[in-house]
């Protein structure tokens, strides 16, 4: 198991945490790659432990971490092709889930559904048409989701509540585990949005969007295209 604490301001602890945490599991030989810039992204070190790697994990912080260091790398590119064709599991909390995505939110309030209020930008793309964000009710994050989705919706939001998460296999057939809920935010019902008609700080607006609220074992096909 190899664990990547890059996204972390405190990345040697938080990979550490997850040593002790995956031992717990019995989970003995876990490896952390401490990436903290894109050179070392490259080094040829790193990409061995990632061919030989069973399971990825990345740990939480800022996503905009992940993206700005890993996108284009040798090493992204390494991982990308272990999952996709070799079905390399890959997992991550926090900001390492909100990093899977095609489209990825990396900030904004959750208080207000104003025209560039969130940024968003390109994931890790592990997960085709869809946007992750976490820490979701107890942060009430679906006016971000829903201003993202409605520049594009296509993508399909997906919300995590903590100590909650989602397994999605062959790339789209979801299934919710923890105990909280997952949102799932649907855009593509939707039959009308202000947002490329207002100024930049006025209220975006969308109708008929579909939002499902799904528990443990439950699960979502994703219909990814």
């Amino acid at each position: 198991m190899v664990v990547i604490p890059t996204a972390s301001e405190m990345p040697e602890a938080a990979g550490q945490v997850y040593v002790r945490v995956f031992k717990k599991l019995k989970v003995t030989n876990v490896k952390v790659l401490n990436i903290s810039s894109r050179e070392e992204s490259c080094l040829e070190d790193h990409l061995e432990v990632i061919k030989k790697a069973k399971g990825i994990m990345f740990t939480g912080g800022d996503q905009l971490r992940l993206t700005a260091i890993f996108g284009g790398t040798e090493i992204m590119r390494l991982i990308k092709y272990r999952y996709y064709k070799e079905g390399l599991v890959i997992a991550g909390t926090s900001a390492g889930a909100a990093a899977m995505s095609t489209q990825m939110i990396y900030q904004g309030p959750s208080d207000g559904f104003i025209k560039g209020a969130a940024s968003f930008t390109a994931g890790l793309e592990l997960l085709n048409d869809a946007a992750i964000d976490t820490h979701f009710i107890a942060r009430g994050r679906i006016v971000r989701m829903v201003q993202m989705i409605a520049t594009n919706p296509t993508f399909i939001g997906i919300g995590l509540e903590e100590d909650t998460g989602v397994v999605i296999k062959k790339g789209q057939e979801l299934e919710v585990i923890g105990s909280g809920l997952v949102t799932i935010v649907d855009g593509r019902t939707s039959t009308y949005t202000n947002i490329y008609e207002i100024e930049e700080g006025a209220p975006v607006t969308m109708r008929d969007l579909r939002v499902h609220l799904l528990g443990k074992g439950d699960t979502y096909t994703l219909e990814i295209f």
